[in-house]
């Protein structure tokens, strides 16, 4: 399978985050980049497809945001990376606010995304990633896999959050939707519900969301991701959550992806998506799932038998000295799993 990646997505290097009420070095760091290119190799370089894919997800002020945080926190003279500390619950709506602590609360969902000087670099190179190993596929690959890094699918239109800044599945489902494609399904299996490709495509019909992740009854992002969560308006019934609780392994987790590819099947879709995280892996510093790495391989093999053109979207994974060896068995699966070859083209 052919793989994309930018250099600059390992510029993004935030020093700390907060997490679960105390100070931690920040778990999303350049060493998971540099861990999944020594895993498979330098790959392809991602091509620039410009702003415009970007923007027809996320709003043009929250881009803007993005682009120009971390030198509005220098500016205002703060040292280190710009985090934000305040929140508009309630009425949130769209104000003018000139205090960059005031922007950064008005586009986040947490204080564990900050913002350092490389963020806006690396984040618009791993959409530029997705959006290569899209056009991959739509050219008659039959998988692809896009390096992402930052992650993104906690990061709605216009908001980060999760450690995501720009939404890298979201993009190049909505990029495929511009070329003609008209149905897709967007598999995540991150050990995290991901809160903001599902708020994107909520209302999507054409666009199917299914979600296997840690209850957020327990786990992060709490809010969102609940199996009662079925979509709405022209989307009802095109979003499946499927909350596992902590310490699920692969005889727990097999049959949700089971249900899973059943509803992939049953949307019908031209193209499938995978957010991939992994995340899920028993010695994840941050998650509490129990997959060892030959269930990467199940895991990958499983999905393939869908027999769709598939890109794959880097999301999660912490347990850095792993992370390579776990999507190397991941994509050994996928590449064992399929029984015939995808459509010469979309």
């Amino acid at each position: 399978m052919r793989h994309f990646s930018d250099p600059a997505q390992a510029h993004h290097a935030p020093i700390r985050e907060l997490h679960n009420g105390g100070w931690m070095d920040f778990a999303e760091s350049p060493a998971r980049f540099a861990a999944l290119l020594d895993a498979l190799g330098p790959g392809e370089p991602a091509r620039d497809f410009g702003i415009e894919p970007i923007l027809a997800v996320h709003d043009p002020a929250y881009v803007t945001f993005l682009r120009e945080a971390h030198d509005l926190w220098r500016a205002a003279g703060r040292e280190g990376d710009a985090m934000g500390y305040v929140f508009p619950v309630v009425a949130r709506r769209a104000l003018a606010l000139d205090r960059i602590d005031a922007k950064i609360g008005a586009f986040s969902m947490d204080a564990s995304t900050p913002i350092a000087a490389g963020t806006w670099a690396a984040a618009y190179g791993g959409a530029q990633s997705a959006l290569t190993a899209l056009d991959a596929v739509l050219t008659g690959d039959a998988a692809s896999l896009a390096l992402c890094r930052p992650p993104g699918h906690h990061c709605g239109a216009d908001y980060m959050g999760g450690y995501c800044y720009l939404n890298n599945a979201a993009i190049a489902a909505r990029a495929a939707q511009a070329r003609g494609v008209r149905r897709i399904a967007i598999l995540d299996v991150d050990y995290h519900h991901g809160n903001g490709t599902q708020d994107i495509f909520y209302d999507d019909g054409e666009v199917l969301f299914a979600s296997i992740h840690a209850d957020p009854k327990t786990d992060f992002p709490f809010y969102w991701g609940h199996a009662d969560e079925r979509g709405s308006g022209q989307g009802e019934g095109a979003t499946l959550n499927l909350p596992l609780p902590q310490g699920t392994d692969w005889a727990g987790y097999a049959p949700a992806l089971d249900t899973a590819l059943d509803a992939v099947r049953a949307h019908g879709p031209d193209l499938l998506i995978v957010s991939y995280g992994a995340d899920t892996f028993a010695e994840d510093p941050i998650s509490h799932f129990r997959l060892v790495r030959e269930d990467y391989t199940a895991m990958g093999g499983t999905i393939a038998t869908l027999d769709l053109p598939t890109l794959v979207v880097m999301e999660g994974g912490y347990a850095v000295d792993a992370l390579g060896g776990n999507l190397a068995a991941f994509l050994r699966g996928m590449d064992g799993g399929r029984t015939e070859p995808p459509p010469a083209h979309i």
